[in-house]
């Protein structure tokens, strides 16, 4: 089975006076792994598609083409894909490739067929994806986290000491405009991205996860940084962050995310800084 929710875009104004629920039902993706099915997202914030695919019994391939305007899914896209769960495989136009937790793969566009499964339906897989519309086809990559660099930042002081390692980014692989990374906080850190920026020229999605525990929750800020709102994220949700908003959060406890950006550039530096001070 295969569903997917179109979100729209808003202006700053518009969520002004939104109550909690307005905020949580334009803004926040309450299911995104639902076993032995697939579940998108498509906002109108750059076109973004995310979601999640999760393989139990049977194998699952992505089929947009009238939604799309187009033959195939990624006839005019590209795709990042990071595996969450349990150990899968991805098979991409006839060629299958084993998926442990935390690989990665670039998928170019043009690629006709991405077909997802699990290696046991008990502990499925669980890949988390996000496309972009894709001017140029740029070569497949599989990517491991063991192959990445991680940017050590923050400390312990501030409860923000954590790793980010780059997925789909210059570094490792050629993309158009999608950029795609996995953030990992250190046992008594909470925040994440903070102090906090805003990027006028790109959106991100952030999908939160591997919490500690069943009460774990995040804080998720949102909104210009002189009129934040927040969001109360669980496991394995997700969050649209518009290029006008900021986006950060803090945990009950330590957890996990991985962040998804397109737009205008793929400068991963290229951000507007916002002082604390300035913070309300």
């Amino acid at each position: 089975m295969q569903t997917m929710e179109t979100r729209y875009t808003h202006s700053p104004k518009d969520i002004e006076h939104y109550s909690t629920e307005q905020l949580r039902n334009e803004f926040l993706v309450e299911k995104v792994f639902v076993p032995g099915e697939i579940t998108l997202t498509y906002t109108h914030n750059d076109r973004m598609i995310f979601g999640g695919v999760t393989p139990t019994e049977s194998e699952l391939e992505i089929r947009l083409d009238k939604e799309l305007g187009v033959d195939y899914f990624l006839e005019r896209r590209e795709l990042g894909v990071i595996n969450i769960g349990g150990p899968g495989f991805i098979e991409i136009d006839g060629k299958k490739e084993e998926m442990k937790k935390q690989d990665g793969y670039y998928i170019g566009k043009e690629t006709r067929h991405v077909i997802f499964s699990s290696t046991d339906s008990k502990n499925p897989a669980k890949f988390y994806l996000s496309s972009a519309p894709a001017h140029h086809k740029y070569p497949n990559v599989k990517i491991n986290i063991d192959q990445i660099k991680p940017m050590e930042t923050g400390e312990g002081l501030t409860l923000n000491q954590r790793k980010i390692y780059q997925y789909i980014h210059p570094n490792i692989c050629e993309s158009c405009q999608l950029q795609m990374g996995y953030t990992i906080l250190e046992p008594g850190s909470a925040w994440n991205t903070m102090p906090c920026h805003t990027h006028e020229r790109r959106m991100e999605a952030y999908v939160y996860f591997d919490y500690t525990n069943e009460e774990t929750k995040v804080f998720h800020m949102m909104g210009k940084p002189d009129e934040t709102k927040h969001l109360v994220v669980g496991n394995e949700q997700a969050v649209i962050s518009p290029s006008w908003s900021i986006h950060s959060g803090v945990g009950t406890s330590n957890y996990s995310f991985i962040w998804a950006m397109c737009g205008e550039n793929i400068t991963y530096t290229d951000m507007d800084m916002v002082t604390m001070n300035d913070l309300k």
